[in-house]
């Protein structure tokens, strides 16, 4: 338990240690309390099954790869690639899943309610496509900030307006959700 929390704090936190370790010389420690951290995640999901989980696996092993290769080769700047991953990995599961009988929303929303209606399965392929289209545009977006090389703006984006927007995609379609519900 300890060991998730202290991963999703790392996560969250992720842009502005990197923000750190990018401007304050003494912080580059850091980075390698956030690949032992990774490391640890990888030894947490070893034994996982789905996709949700594969994915999660492959991202903590990224992590922890971007972390080691930037402390073996000294270049901080390689830390600053993984939100483009985290982008690609999710459009490629949100992506995936729209040429599978149940769209990964689709199956979220079946463990709450599992006799979802025709209404509500259109419904929920229409939401893994816009989750695809912010995941398009959110990594685009990401790697516009890796290549122009400034970390103010990289962590601004990365740390800021991306989990805003997140938010906001989050919170409006469930808000949207609940009005549909109404109607029906």
């Amino acid at each position: 338990m300890l060991l998730r929390l202290l991963n999703g704090a790392a996560l969250l936190a992720w842009p502005f240690l990197v923000w750190l370790t990018l401007t304050q010389p003494q912080w580059r420690g850091v980075t390698g309390l956030l690949a032992l951290l990774f490391v640890l995640r990888v030894w947490t999901l070893r034994r996982a099954a789905g996709p949700m989980a594969r994915v999660m696996l492959l991202l903590a092993l990224v992590g922890s790869a971007l972390c080691l290769a930037s402390l073996l080769l000294r270049s901080q700047h390689l830390l600053q690639w993984y939100p483009l991953v985290v982008n690609a990995s999710m459009l490629l599961l949100f992506g995936a899943s729209l040429w599978s009988p149940m769209p990964l929303v689709e199956r979220l929303a079946r463990l709450r309610e599992p006799d979802l209606p025709p209404r509500a399965v259109r419904y929920t392929r229409r939401v893994t496509q816009v989750w695809c289209g912010f995941f398009i545009f959110n990594g685009s977006v990401a790697l516009l900030t890796c290549l122009l090389n400034d970390v103010t703006l990289w962590t601004l984006w990365n740390g800021c307006i991306s989990y805003l927007l997140m938010g906001t995609l989050m919170g409006g379609e469930w808000l949207l959700r609940q009005r549909i519900r109404k109607q029906a």
